[in-house]
């Protein structure tokens, strides 16, 4: 008897997301006849989302919209909640696939467990052990692990972490993180940096990329961000901070206030994708607080500075290619100016090995669910990846 392919719903409303997630579509995907695979999106990140389904040539089968301006925690979860339901319903999956932290994340995994479908968490494990930091995304992914049935952890410190808490050493999986998967096969392609939204950008000087929309960082942290970068291009007369900046009017607002009109600091409507991979390889220094870049940026060899007071990716702080340094505006001028000045204490951040993934996670989780039972284990503990990444890329 021919057995029916394992029917699997990927659930995704925001850009990192869509980034994370869109390799292991593709990956499930080239695999006909063993799956099928649907995905929805909820809308979480509107305006920011469609160009990287059309880059990684994604078509959603459902589409929900969701997002209003200003909305608010509660009524956007009860809204996943509400409008997941009846995708469940029709797709009727064996799997629904959820990636790290996000309210999308928390409403999804939350009505599948209502609708007793099982789900497998990409990111597992990440941990700052302080529930409102960052906010609200610890208190997600928490949630969503203990209601997960798979976990995908990106590091050997993840698995760790959902052995500690009780979880099923069967159902742990360690496989890298997938956006290096996606920063591997996007920076492979040729990028005309001379067009496009980087064109103004003037490249002949040291590029510091910042990008900063964390919601604990609403207000005064924002403010103190800004600070920061207006004085170090006063300190140092060669840099060029370049800020893509969020649409969310928290951030927008303020950063357009104190920084615009400074010919030392470019402020860009948010990047695509592509155009934001090819800008930190050409970035000096970068200073975020996206758990995105802190995972990405020591595969191209730039050293990060975390605008945060707590990291749920401590591996990167450890290996050596990231430095915290919060909102404090001092210690941000002190440890960029540090980096920028001192040639010694730039080059030992930036050789690091990548300790987060060598761009084949992907790969991984799609031989875990292809696997019939879900609960093989032959990559559960190999990360003999490590050591040695297979990176597509030669830092510059």
């Amino acid at each position: 008897m021919t057995q029916t392919p394992a029917r699997i719903l990927v659930v995704l409303g925001t850009r990192p997301e869509a980034i994370k997630l869109a390799p292991v579509i593709n990956a499930l995907r080239d695999t006909p006849g063993e799956l099928t695979v649907a995905v929805c999106v909820t809308g979480q990140h509107r305006e920011m989302l469609a160009p990287i389904l059309e880059l990684f040539k994604i078509v959603p089968e459902y589409q929900l919209g969701l997002m209003t301006p200003n909305q608010k925690l509660a009524r956007l979860t009860s809204a996943i909640l509400d409008e997941i339901t009846p995708v469940l319903e029709e797709f009727s999956p064996d799997w629904v696939i959820v990636q790290g932290d996000t309210t999308t994340a928390l409403g999804a995994c939350l009505a599948s467990f209502y609708q007793h479908v099982r789900v497998a968490h990409v990111e597992a494990g990440l941990r700052t052990n302080d529930k409102r930091r960052p906010f609200p995304e610890e208190a997600n992914r928490r949630i969503v692990d203990s209601l997960s049935d798979l976990h995908f952890a990106p590091t050997e410190r993840a698995r760790r972490s959902l052995l500690a808490e009780g979880t099923d050493p069967a159902t742990v999986h360690v496989t890298g993180n997938t956006v290096i998967d996606a920063l591997c096969q996007v920076s492979a392609r040729a990028y005309d940096i001379g067009s496009g939204p980087l064109a103004g950008v003037p490249f002949d000087r040291r590029i510091v990329l910042v990008t900063a929309h964390r919601r604990e960082s609403f207000g005064q942290g924002m403010i103190a961000i800004c600070r920061a970068l207006a004085r170090l291009v006063d300190e140092v007369p060669d840099v060029q901070v370049v800020y893509p900046v969020h649409l969310n009017p928290n951030v927008r607002d303020p950063v357009r206030d104190r920084l615009g009109g400074d010919p030392r600091i470019s402020l860009l409507p948010p990047l695509d994708y592509e155009s934001l991979v090819h800008l930190m390889r050409r970035a000096t220094l970068i200073l975020t607080d996206s758990g995105g870049i802190q995972e990405e940026a020591p595969t191209l060899g730039k050293p990060v500075l975390v605008l945060r007071h707590v990291t749920e990716r401590p591996e990167a702080i450890e290996a050596g290619c990231a430095r915290l340094v919060g909102t404090d505006p001092s210690r941000i001028v002190t440890e960029a100016r540090r980096l920028l000045e001192d040639q010694g204490a730039y080059d030992r951040m930036a050789r690091v090995v990548n300790p987060f993934g060598d761009g084949r996670a992907s790969e991984r989780i799609a031989a875990v669910l292809r696997s019939g039972t879900a609960t093989a284990r032959s990559s559960a503990r190999d990360t003999s990846w490590r050591p040695a990444i297979e990176s597509a890329l030669t830092p510059n």
